[in-house]
């Protein structure tokens, strides 16, 4: 879905910090390999974002929801400092085999903590205290209102996650959209609105994204 005339579109990618070769060439890998899928890897101005958010939060304990081929990864690793961790959730051995090869290119490897496990079995698996500064989710819509319940326990006061995807390419507003991840994009929209312990903004950066911030 264009939120903004394409051409604009094109204008904003143009005036964020470029990607570097190794983010690039991560791109044209991923559209070679997996050809399918190419909407699974966030654009280039929504990783800076993520860059950007991460830094600007302090984080140093972060959690990532849907690997994919790693290109998340490497934007949110990049914002924490050189002890910080990432703690990586996906199910798929053959996208995270790309994912790793990259973070080692990056210098990464060392911050990046990979789970292949479904994702609420690992939170369940985590210290049950607050200790995740920034979370980010981008995984099957169908079970972010299960990731949301497990992740805001574990987010330090003041701590943020970002789920993509919140708009579904419009299918939100659509009354006819009625498919399970619909519906659990709209359930999960509803919850955070909600919920007393957040406080929450929607963007329409790409796809939708809305950030929600614990309170504390």
């Amino acid at each position: 879905m264009d939120i903004v005339n394409p051409a604009l579109d094109d204008y904003l990618l143009a005036h964020c910090t470029p990607a570097d070769d190794i983010l690039r060439d991560l791109v044209e890998e991923t559209h070679a390999r997996v050809p399918d899928y190419p909407t699974m890897q966030i654009t280039h101005d929504e990783g800076e974002f993520l860059t950007m958010l991460v830094r600007l939060t302090g984080a140093r304990t972060a959690i990532e929801i849907g690997v994919f081929t790693g290109y998340s990864s490497l934007c949110i690793a990049r914002g924490l400092p050189a002890d910080g961790r990432l703690i990586a959730c996906d199910v798929s051995e053959e996208w995270t085999s790309i994912a790793r090869r990259y973070w080692e290119c990056a210098g990464l490897a060392d911050r990046i903590e990979l789970h292949l496990a479904p994702a609420v079995d690992t939170l369940a698996g985590l210290p049950q205290e607050p200790f995740v500064d920034f979370a980010f989710i981008d995984a099957d819509k169908v079970g972010y209102p299960a990731y949301y319940e497990a992740l805001v326990p574990l987010l330090r006061p003041g701590g943020l996650i970002v789920l993509d995807n919140v708009l579904r390419g419009g299918r939100v507003v659509d009354p006819a959209a009625q498919d399970d991840a619909d519906l659990a994009i709209r359930r999960i929209n509803d919850t955070i609105t909600a919920d007393a312990r957040m406080e929450s903004v929607m963007l329409p950066l790409r796809d939708g994204v809305t950030l929600a911030r614990k309170l504390g």
